[in-house]
């Protein structure tokens, strides 16, 4: 098996298997975190993040490899409408809405071009924009970890070790290995609570949409379109970093090719089927291209793979319960190694590119997107890339020194 797997090669299912299976554990939590703070259905959340990265990959062409899965930028405004007003309904009207803003983006970007974009988005802008995408996400990964060290320290070797010593096929399931290796360790020790699991046992299928008299449709509500419609900027800036993290981390350029409209297209519409499923808004996933930059496999037939493994685990509680019983620190140790790797891959786009940081220009932007990026506590990285762009246009570069030719007397 070659080192990398390109985004078109197709791997064999009894290997495609456990590599979309993989992907499915690294999004796992924070997918079903969402609807729990929120008030909403897991199950529904999970069945949404499958159909929607399904739709997502339709409208890229299977270009992209990018798992989309429920989104934090909407959080206060869900939890708002579902628990405090207890008005389910408009919260999905919200949601719609949220998918709508995409989809007007995606037509002006389609009539337009996107060729612009990275005339305003160089390396120097790039670069410390995919790095604090993985660094902003750290904080998480440490407070998970820490909640049992030996845990996750023990899981974060696993995968380390696999990732740089391991040959063959075992080389690029490394984070799939070390959870399971963190939960044999953590079962061992008595910290894997398995009463959740042989609870669901008496209900083997759960069916997340409830159809007929249960099923209800978005409401508009003024408040609830107004609170969240203007969040889809945030994400779909969040959305713009990562598809500059998946061009360096697979060497393409999915900005151009398929284009960054197909990408808020395919956003868009997978957020419209949430609202009317009932579920969150949707979001490319930092934790899946982390997997990809581990394990080297960019083929999008496992992200296939894996979206259709979240549709069927939404429908079986026995399969829910089994990965939501595993332990937060196991969960902290893998996550720990993907947000280092995708913050790595923003100092290797600077280092590739050759920014001189000795520019004042360049030394300013970047000191200013690391800062902001890092140091917000809400919704830094978006922040810090309109800052940066914003930076780039406005300042002047040190001026390049002009090469003089000595002509020697004869």
């Amino acid at each position: 098996m070659s080192t990398e797997v390109q985004i078109h090669e197709k791997l064999p299912l009894v290997q495609a298997i456990p590599l979309g299976l993989q992907h499915v554990f690294a999004m796992f939590g924070a997918t079903v975190l969402v609807p729990f703070l929120t008030g909403l259905s897991p199950s529904v959340a999970l069945l949404s993040s499958g159909v929607g990265t399904i739709i997502f990959l339709l409208l890229t062409k299977s270009r992209i490899p990018a798992y989309l899965g429920s989104s934090f930028a909407y959080i206060a405004a869900l939890t708002t409408f579902v628990q405090t007003n207890h008005n389910p309904t408009a919260a999905m009207g919200g949601v719609l809405a949220v998918g709508m803003v995409y989809v007007i983006i995606y037509f002006l970007m389609a009539a337009f071009g996107t060729r612009w974009i990275h005339k305003i988005v160089p390396p120097i802008v790039a670069g410390p924009v995919v790095a604090i995408i993985g660094l902003s996400l750290t904080p998480v990964a440490i407070s998970m970890a820490s909640k049992n060290w030996p845990i996750a320290a023990f899981t974060l070797a696993v995968a380390a070790l696999l990732s740089v010593y391991a040959k063959g096929f075992l080389k690029i399931i490394p984070i799939l290995v070390a959870i399971l290796a963190g939960y044999a360790v953590a079962s061992f020790m008595g910290l894997v609570d398995f009463n959740p699991i042989y609870a669901s046992l008496s209900q083997l299928f759960i069916f997340p949409v409830k159809l007929g008299s249960g099923f209800q449709l978005p409401s508009f509500d003024k408040v609830a379109l107004l609170t969240m419609a203007p969040l889809a900027l945030v994400t779909i800036i969040e959305d713009l970093g990562h598809m500059i993290v998946l061009g360096n981390i697979t060497h393409s350029d999915p900005i151009e090719n398929p284009g960054f409209h197909r990408v808020l297209l395919g956003n868009g519409l997978a957020t419209v089927v949430a609202s009317f499923l009932g579920g969150p808004p949707v979001t490319t996933y930092g934790e899946n291209i982390g997997v990809l930059a581990v394990t080297k496999v960019y083929s999008t037939f496992n992200i296939w793979v894996a979206a259709t493994l979240a549709i069927i685990f939404s429908m079986l509680n026995p399969l829910q319960a089994a990965i939501m019983s595993i332990p937060t620190a196991v969960m902290g140790g893998v996550t720990i190694l993907l947000f280092g790797m995708i913050g790595t891959t923003g100092l290797r786009t600077l280092i590739e590119a050759k920014v001189d940081l000795s520019d004042n220009k360049n030394l300013i932007i970047a000191s200013v997107i690391f800062a902001l990026g890092i140091g917000l506590p809400t919704h830094g990285v978006a922040w810090a890339t309109i800052v940066g762009i914003t930076l780039n246009l406005v300042l002047k570069g040190q001026p390049k020194p002009v090469e003089t030719t000595t002509f020697k007397k004869k």
